[in-house]
């Protein structure tokens, strides 16, 4: 049984740094974040397919458009890693599919937060993914329309630029679904 400590802070722009404040502010939009340490990955699929969103089958892939959000957040990330004296993060396909699926099931279900309805976090979606990790976070935010306006918001909040910058997490993938309520934007880093 993987083992995680969850430390959710949510934060909205107008009150960075203070814990357990669930909101949004319009464009600005809102932000989440999770840490947890887990040991290992079995590579389980619980009945949502691989990559699969709540609702059953997986999602479809990201967009064009979506995918170079992705990559640009990426960069965004290895330049403010860069800056703070870090090692850049790769790309992970794996990281990248959870991200997405919990990007679409937010949007599909009507949530935000780490745990689906379900119950099931970022441990679930990443091991139904087959990542291998001993060690990983997730950065979530909704509403925010471009890469560089979300990593603003991220490096403004102390938990979610923590996460950023962390120099356990060498892994990255990142999923953005773009829709009416959105867009919605997911960080899972892993490491080593």
């Amino acid at each position: 049984m993987i083992r995680r400590a969850l430390a959710a802070v949510l934060v909205s722009l107008g009150f960075v740094g203070s814990l357990g404040f669930v909101g949004s502010l319009g464009l600005v939009g809102s932000l989440g974040l999770v840490a947890l340490a887990a040991c290992g990955s079995g590579g389980a699929d619980f009945g949502l397919g691989r990559g699969g969103a709540g609702g059953g089958g997986p999602p479809a892939e990201m967009t064009v458009e979506e995918r170079d959000y992705a990559m640009r957040v990426v960069e965004l990330v290895n330049e403010a890693r860069a800056r703070n004296g870090g090692a850049p993060v790769a790309w992970d396909e794996g990281c990248a599919r959870a991200a997405y699926a919990h990007a679409v099931d937010m949007d599909v279900r009507n949530f935000f937060d780490h745990d689906d309805p379900d119950g099931r976090g970022p441990d679930f979606r990443l091991d139904s993914e087959g990542v291998s990790y001993s060690t990983a976070g997730e950065n979530i935010a909704r509403g925010q329309g471009s890469p560089d306006t979300v990593m603003n918001a991220w490096m403004s909040s102390p938990g979610h630029r923590s996460n950023i910058l962390n120099p356990s997490f060498t892994r990255l993938g990142v999923g953005v679904h773009i829709a009416t309520d959105g867009p919605w934007w997911v960080q899972d880093f892993v490491g080593p």
